[in-house]
């Protein structure tokens, strides 16, 4: 459609250089401009498939920042002195940040043009990014400034710098999702958030291999008593330097749509992002699929929650041993995690590139499927007292990594119209963060109920993934007009 509209105006430009008669140039002219407004007023045209990676391409950079945070934070807080029945407070930081700051940037940026920072949501991505980098710097450092093993002053630095942490990646993760909801249409759409979970899991592996690499590059993954190994701090470090480098390809090679033909391409009016936008009022007329993905969205993010508290202190026991974080058999146990995280993502790469083409009919049954494998993965690991064979357990967890970040922003923006998109897309996040909050909290009674072990709760996680899939039979896939 973008073709017909560019050829469409360069005839209409051209006319009055033709020679043609009067009755000829006037159905010329007439023929010319019907096709120019079916061509503008027929949906979002295709994109390049080289426009596509770029609009995804800084997600590479952002994923790689959540997860250093995730894989490294229990091990971080724990060399610190942190009590592993108090680890879930820490991890409620992360999602608490992301329900507050994803809506307010969906609401604002819906209603932002700034031309010269890029757009729409741009803006937001170069505020993210630059606070995210300067946290980076900081969080690997929690144990390194003379507070003391254990004391509340390393803690409290920690804990403040993951929450800008996180806030900071959630202002620059969000442009991504709301980019691909503004430009790509209903049928590349599962392609853009197919590749947007590539890049993601991409970034998901250089992030996890980090510190097992550079202990076996000589890197000292061990250190004083309360201060995080040199493995970690320099991991933090290249991430930081690879978040700015992929975000400034995004930046620099997106042109996002203007006010004006965004309405155009949406079937909206200009005033559309304007008018309302209360999130109670659009929550009430949210379309049915937004309620039941966000139900299975509940399952699945309580267990990864655990997951990520619980797996270097889980492994640890199971194939090292022990449950000592000053250890090195515990140090080595959380390098083997990263590793194990990396396999995950290795898995949902590949997933993920599968998923892109798979069509529309079939979500949903891919959508189960996937979660289903990744239960049997979580489960596995209770019973398993291999290292080797742990690979295939984070296997299966990365091939429901894979179905969680391409089915449900594909079910949900197929369903939205155009208007306030960046707002729902926001509220929407919130079927991330408060599984994450809810399983933080539950955990402080879950966790001595279950033996005060951290193997028991990967148990409770598979199960409640299990339950993830079963609820998939709710969704019914609408497709706004």
């Amino acid at each position: 459609m973008e073709l017909i509209y560019y050829y469409s105006k360069k005839i209409y430009e051209a006319l009055p250089q033709i020679s043609c008669n009067y009755w000829t140039c006037s159905y010329l002219k007439e023929t010319v401009v019907v096709m120019s407004e079916k061509a503008t007023s027929a949906g979002l045209p295709p994109l390049s498939r080289n426009m596509i990676w770029m609009i995804n391409f800084g997600f590479l950079g952002v994923q790689t920042a959540f997860t250093l945070q995730s894989s490294q934070m229990s091990r971080i807080f724990q060399t610190i002195g942190a009590d592993p029945n108090n680890l879930g407070w820490f991890f409620i930081l992360p999602p608490l940040a992301g329900l507050v700051v994803q809506p307010i940037v969906g609401y604002y940026s819906d209603r932002t043009w700034a031309p010269k920072l890029g757009g729409r949501r741009l803006p937001y991505l170069i505020l993210g990014t630059l606070v995210a980098v300067i946290v980076m710097l900081l969080l690997p450092n929690s144990g390194s400034f003379g507070f003391g093993y254990g004391s509340l002053a390393a803690l409290w630095f920690g804990a403040i710098t993951v929450a800008f942490l996180d806030l900071s990646s959630n202002i620059a993760m969000q442009p991504f999702k709301m980019m691909v909801g503004d430009m790509v249409n209903d049928d590349q759409k599962s392609y853009a958030y197919g590749i947007q979970s590539f890049l993601s899991n991409t970034g998901a592996v250089l992030a996890a291999i980090f510190p097992f690499l550079l202990t076996f590059l000589g890197v000292a993954n061990t250190a004083k008593k309360g201060v995080v190994p040199q493995s970690v701090v320099i991991s933090f470090y290249v991430g930081a330097a690879l978040l700015i480098v992929t975000s400034a390809f995004t930046v620099f090679r997106v042109k996002e749509y203007d006010p004006a033909t965004y309405a155009r391409y949406h079937g909206i009016t200009e005033n559309d992002n304007k008018e309302g936008g209360n999130w109670l009022a659009l929550l009430k007329h949210a379309p049915k699929a937004f309620w039941t993905v966000t139900l299975v969205q509940f399952f699945c993010w309580f267990a990864f929650q655990y997951l990520w508290t619980y797996s270097a202190g889980a492994i640890a026991k199971n194939v090292w041993h022990t449950t000592n974080a000053t250890s090195a058999a515990y140090q080595a146990a959380g390098n083997w995690y990263g590793v194990l995280a990396a396999v995950q993502s290795i898995a949902a790469v590949v997933c993920s590139y599968i998923l892109a083409k798979v069509p529309n009919k079939y979500h949903k049954a891919g959508y189960a499927t996937t979660l289903l494998l990744g239960a049997l993965g979580f489960i596995s690991v209770f019973f398993i007292h291999s290292q080797g064979a742990l690979i295939v357990s984070y296997t299966l967890v990365g091939v429901a990594w894979a179905g969680m970040n391409t089915y449900p922003l594909t079910i949900v923006t197929n369903a939205l119209s155009g208007k306030h998109m960046g707002t729902y897309l926001g509220l929407f996040n919130g079927s991330i963060c408060l599984p994450q909050i809810v399983a933080s909290l539950a955990s402080f009674a879950l966790f001595p109920l279950l033996g005060n072990s951290q193997v028991n709760m990967f148990l409770l996680a598979g199960l409640v993934l299990a339950c993830g899939a079963l609820s998939v039979g709710t969704i019914k896939e609408t497709f706004a007009e």
